[in-house]
């Protein structure tokens, strides 16, 4: 019956265990001691009885540990409480552990193999060497359940199992040829050693950062060739990072004789303006007309305001606020650029500029 019931537990716990992933690998030697009760084979006639085993043992894969253990009982005979029955033996067994990620506790299975030696007194009387003693040795097959509880330096196992005993000269059960005892134990693991360092990746090589590699203010110029290290955002600024004066000569910006409406041409050069003055939404700039020589004085003081107004009302309408801009003021011919004695020169004073006020 113990047979049956044992058979069924241990099917049904394997069964019931499902694996998962994997932890960290903890390869660490462990020595073990265990106490446990071996319920014996009611053929073998003998009382049950408690048990002692001592191991040595490792993971060698993420879910496979592999133990040497020692073990020894010492039941008495039912039919005769003075008379011992001792086995002890030395078994290699694997078990497979589920382990769960994140947890310090998981089910096993075990397998193994070992050899067992018995040593059983029977009751030889008249013959003066009662009580005699039967000696054999045998192999022996280890399989059970069990969980264990994982920590830094030691782990528990609670396991139940059964060996079954090669054992074929019994003097009490001569006819049986094996037997098969029960065994409920617990075992402490004493892991030998630390776990390995982890392994700490290269460090990504320090980038030696210097002025040439930074711009503190903003102004397009590295902080090695700013003389001006504090730039306002907006502000027209030089190679060595200081603001410069800064004129959009509007060169080009043409007008009809005696006429101040805006050629297609201007328009082009307009247009560039526009795009200067959008990268740059901080600057303000007076709008300026001039003229050359030719003609009246009160005459190009007109001709010249009116030519400012049409490129300050083309800017407006093109989306650039009327606070950024100055004007539109007109110079007449009070502020020639070059002579007005050639044609070229005179050309050249013939300008529109936006003059940048900050």
């Amino acid at each position: 019956m113990k047979k049956k019931l044992l058979c069924c537990a241990l099917l049904g716990a394997m069964a019931t265990a499902t694996s998962a992933m994997a932890q960290d690998f903890d390869n660490r030697w462990y020595v073990s001691g265990g106490i446990g009760g071996n319920v014996q084979d009611d053929d073998r006639g003998t009382e049950d009885s408690g048990f002692l085993t001592l191991g040595l043992g490792k993971f060698i894969t993420p879910n496979w540990s592999l133990d040497v253990e020692a073990n020894y009982q010492n039941p008495r005979l039912k039919s005769n409480n003075d008379l011992l029955f001792s086995q002890y033996g030395l078994s290699v067994d694997s078990r497979y552990h589920f382990i769960r990620e994140g947890s310090n506790w998981w089910p096993y299975v075990r397998m193994g193999l070992g050899y067992q030696k018995a040593e059983e007194e029977f009751n030889n009387f008249p013959s003066p060497n009662s009580p005699g003693q039967r000696e054999d040795s045998f192999l022996a097959a280890n399989l059970g359940v069990g969980m264990q509880a994982d920590y830094d330096r030691f782990a528990v196992r609670g396991e139940l199992g059964t060996r079954v005993a090669f054992d074929d000269t019994s003097y009490v059960a001569p006819d049986s040829n094996s037997f098969a005892d029960m065994l409920i134990s617990m075992t402490v693991l004493m892991k030998l050693g630390d776990l390995p360092a982890p392994v700490v990746p290269d460090a990504e090589p320090v980038v030696q950062t210097t002025c040439a590699d930074l711009d503190d203010d903003g102004d397009g110029v590295n902080n090695c060739d700013d003389k001006c290290p504090g730039s306002v955002a907006g502000q027209a600024i030089g190679p060595d990072g200081c603001p410069v004066p800064l004129t959009i000569d509007l060169k080009g910006v043409n007008f009809d004789f005696d006429k101040s409406t805006l050629r297609p041409d201007a328009v082009v050069i307009l247009d560039e303006a526009i795009a200067i003055l959008q990268k740059y939404p901080q600057l303000k700039v007076e709008v300026a007309g001039h003229t050359d020589s030719i003609g009246t004085e009160q005459y190009n003081q007109g001709l010249s305001e009116r030519r400012a107004k049409a490129v300050y009302d083309y800017l407006t309408n093109a989306g650039i606020g009327a606070d950024r801009m100055a004007g539109p003021n007109g110079y007449g011919e009070s502020r020639p650029i070059d002579t007005n004695d050639t044609a070229e020169g005179r050309a050249r004073n013939r300008r529109t500029e936006l003059n940048v006020q900050n």
